[in-house]
């Protein structure tokens, strides 16, 4: 008997993980009497006095931004990790720690307060993909750092503790936990089939044109076969690149594009700022040459059936496995269909 995979509960395989993502598309059928989050709709300005990330303007820990015009980034005033922390090792019987040394960068995107990914200009945004490559190119070159993470996370919802458009870069002596197993998973395939996982992924989801959302000559973007998250969506090259440097002049602005279009589409959905976190997932920079890896960029937005009811991973998603209530072709058609305009432009 073979399922519909649109009706029944299953469960769907995650190739760059090896773990199982759990479908119950019936569940949206519910009466909604849950929370409901608020939103905030008002128009911020193009520059705040209060806001520590405006140009010019005094950070929490008293020093000053420059005046700067484009994209800026620093160290962190709060960093998660300290680049003198010694890489020792406890233990206590069953007790482990280790030291992590690190760096943690904020990277502003604009000097407009005002403005998100998708409101910003593809030439800005291309200045974004510019600094990602020169931090991932200039950190993972220190000694001490094995792993460079390009991280933004979008509204307040989010956790995000500023609205300034601004991005994270984590880099640090470990392979973080998710990239650890990507990189098993693709070695694998690599090993086996002599080729890239996640490219010959590519071209069967080109050919099968069931989630794709939308797509360039060198890029592409759909909800993958096993997504989490209710419209979770993954941007990645069409040639197999195993980090963001290796991108040509042209290669970058396709890559500011589709950007662009994935995150207008976010905001015209529900016609909101949409919330998400976003990062890009590349070849770790301990030295090893890492033909097995793919780069691509994963949004995780939390927003299920409008602007204020959240997805939040509670009970079973937490306690069990990954559970989502649409299907991944579902939230595809759904996104795909959106237009390509911001809604807030169509509107003045």
């Amino acid at each position: 008997m073979k399922l519909d995979l649109n009706e029944h509960p299953h469960r769907r395989y995650n190739i760059l993980t090896g773990e199982w993502v759990l479908v119950s598309p019936h569940r949206t059928k519910r009466p909604w009497q849950g929370k409901l989050e608020k939103t905030v709709s008002e128009k911020r300005p193009t520059y705040d006095e209060n806001c520590y990330l405006c140009p010019g303007n005094i950070r929490a820990n008293g020093q000053t931004n420059p005046d700067y015009e484009s994209v800026y980034s620093f160290i962190n005033d709060f960093s998660a990790l300290l680049s003198n922390t010694p890489n020792g090792e406890i233990k206590n019987g069953l007790l482990r720690a280790k030291g992590e040394a690190g760096i943690c960068k904020v990277v502003c995107f604009s000097r407009n307060h005002s403005l998100t990914l998708p409101l910003m200009s593809i030439r800005d945004i291309e200045k974004v993909i510019s600094s990602w490559q020169k931090e991932y190119q200039e950190l993972g070159a220190l000694a001490d750092i094995n792993h460079v993470q390009i991280f933004e996370n979008k509204g307040a919802i989010m956790g995000c503790s500023n609205p300034h458009p601004h991005g994270q870069i984590w880099a640090q002596y470990s392979v973080p936990l998710e990239v650890g197993k990507k990189t098993i998973q693709k070695l694998q395939y690599w090993e086996k089939n002599g080729g890239s996982l996640l490219q010959d992924y590519l071209i069967q989801e080109i050919n099968l044109d069931e989630r794709i959302i939308v797509q360039n000559e060198d890029f592409l973007a759909l909800v993958p076969f096993w997504a989490v998250w209710p419209f979770e969506v993954m941007i990645t090259p069409k040639k197999h690149y195993q980090n963001i440097t290796q991108l040509s002049n042209g290669e970058k602005t396709n890559f500011a594009h589709i950007i662009k279009d994935v995150t207008t589409k976010f905001d015209n959905l529900f016609e909101t700022s949409f919330p998400y976190s976003s990062g890009i997932h590349q070849a770790p920079t301990d030295g090893e040459e890492h033909h097995e890896w793919h780069f691509h960029m994963s949004f995780y937005p939390p927003l299920l059936r409008s602007a204020t009811v959240k997805k939040f991973m509670v009970g079973y998603e937490m306690f069990a496995n990954p559970q989502r209530d649409i299907t991944a072709e579902q939230a595809a058609n759904t996104l795909k269909s959106l237009p390509n305009i911001h809604y807030s432009l169509n509107n003045n």
